[in-house]
């Protein structure tokens, strides 16, 4: 479960700022709302089941998701992925001559196995300058490893870190160096960072992938099948053909950081790559509507692109419900309707659908979902650049504004922020 991500200087974020999961003090107009989309484990805060980040074109929402992701690869890849003297992927803040050179910031606060850690490192593209990791073992936070440089202080319960700064590179985190050599924390903190999905809703390549190999496997296609169903596609039924591949032929076109992932993911469960063909099937009736035959169709040659994103996010959206993990997903809505957009986050927002307590944080630009009866103000929210370029992170809850209001509405209107300042454009085109 996520409690708290934040990040500072890396791309567009110049200062610190946090996206929390803490459920604020409020209630939302509809009661059942907060039942729904607050839960809690003994003896951890109230936490939420979704996010939803919004923010104009270039605003700096998709750069949170990059900032995650580069956590996760980090994380998990760090030792195996750079050499003795390659360079860290942490791109600073480059609009200021202050922090040009200075380390980007990374933390991440979450509860695995019921218990709660908070972790993370600075680092610039050279070296790991910092790095951290706390839990809360009763009721107070406790040090488990603080590093700065090549000099590491241990906690009491950390005891599997001894002797193995000198195995970590400059380039490299000691957690992960730990986990190498089996450290039981650090391979539950990689664990649960191995757990975090994230996805693409423009290139959705890697949930495509990840779908097909569930399909096939046969380990939750009854769940995908009965998704796609749900989502009245007019699809009843979905056959695959698949032929084996290697590891090496993924697709040119999926990003560097994708194959990274799910070459990991490949590795960690120890399945293998399908090159899969996927066929839709659809009822075929007479004129007096009754059932005569099936339509197979392919779903890459003969259905929409929408339905294909569906069908690409229909696996790690059934996945993370039923396990009760933790899924980014960057540009949500795209090429989908708003109701369905509004139907997935609805899975996680409801006690019935969501009773793991999955979560699910996504950028949008779906004012649709700006419904009080749909989010709390605690889980709205925005992106905003200022003059000098840097990106701002803020929620709705910190505004004072009436349960009752028209969140959409007063969006839209300018008066939470985060909307694009556009010039007179008619008068540009009336010029030419």
């Amino acid at each position: 479960m996520l409690v708290e991500f934040s990040v500072g200087n890396f791309r567009s974020f110049r200062d610190i700022v946090t996206l929390s999961m803490l459920a604020a003090n409020l209630s939302a107009k509809d009661k059942t709302l907060d039942e729904n989309t607050v839960f809690e484990t003994e003896g951890e805060p109230r936490l939420l089941t979704s996010a939803a980040v919004y923010g104009a074109n270039a605003s700096g929402k998709s750069n949170l998701v990059r900032a995650i992701s580069f956590m996760r690869e980090f994380v998990l890849n760090s030792p195996k992925e750079t050499q003795p003297t390659g360079a860290i992927n942490a791109e600073p803040f480059r609009l200021s001559a202050e922090t040009i050179a200075q380390p980007s910031h990374f933390e991440m606060v979450f509860i695995a196995g019921g218990r709660r850690y908070r972790y993370g490192f600075m680092a610039t593209s050279q070296r790991v300058e910092k790095e951290w990791l706390f839990h809360v073992p009763r009721s107070r936070e406790a040090r488990l490893f603080e590093r700065m440089g090549d000099d590491v202080q241990l906690g009491e319960g950390f005891k599997e870190g001894r002797d193995l700064m000198s195995k970590t590179r400059p380039n490299a985190l000691f957690l992960s160096i730990v986990a190498q050599f089996n450290g039981k924390v650090a391979q539950k903190v990689l664990d649960w960072f191995f757990r975090l999905g994230i996805a693409s809703g423009l290139e959705d390549t890697g949930m495509r992938m990840f779908t097909q190999q569930k399909l096939f496997d046969g380990e939750m296609r009854d769940e995908i099948v009965q998704f796609v169903r749900r989502l009245d596609l007019g699809i009843h039924d979905l056959k695959v053909e698949h032929v084996p591949t290697r590891i090496d032929s993924l697709p040119e076109s999926m990003p560097e950081g994708l194959k990274t992932a799910f070459r990991s993911l490949m590795e960690h469960t120890g399945t293998k790559i399908e090159d899969v063909a996927i066929h839709t099937v659809h009822p075929q009736y007479d004129r007096d509507g009754h059932l005569v035959a099936q339509e197979i169709f392919n779903l890459d040659e003969q259905e929409s692109e929408g339905t294909q994103k569906l069908f690409a996010l229909a696996g790690p959206l059934t996945h993370t419900l039923k396990e009760g993990r933790v899924l980014v997903v960057d540009e949500l809505d795209a090429r989908l309707h708003p109701l369905l957009t509004r139907e997935i986050v609805g899975l996680f927002n409801a006690r019935e659908t969501n009773p793991c307590h999955a979560q699910l944080i996504f950028t949008t630009q779906d004012t649709g979902l700006l419904d009080n009866r749909f989010l709390r103000r605690d889980q709205i929210w925005f992106t905003e650049k200022d003059r000098y370029g840097a990106t701002h992170l803020y929620s709705l809850a910190e505004f004072r504004v009436r349960n009752d209001a028209s969140f959409g509405r007063d969006y839209v209107r300018g008066r939470y922020g985060a909307i694009p300042f556009l010039g007179d454009l008619r008068q540009i085109v009336e010029a030419t």
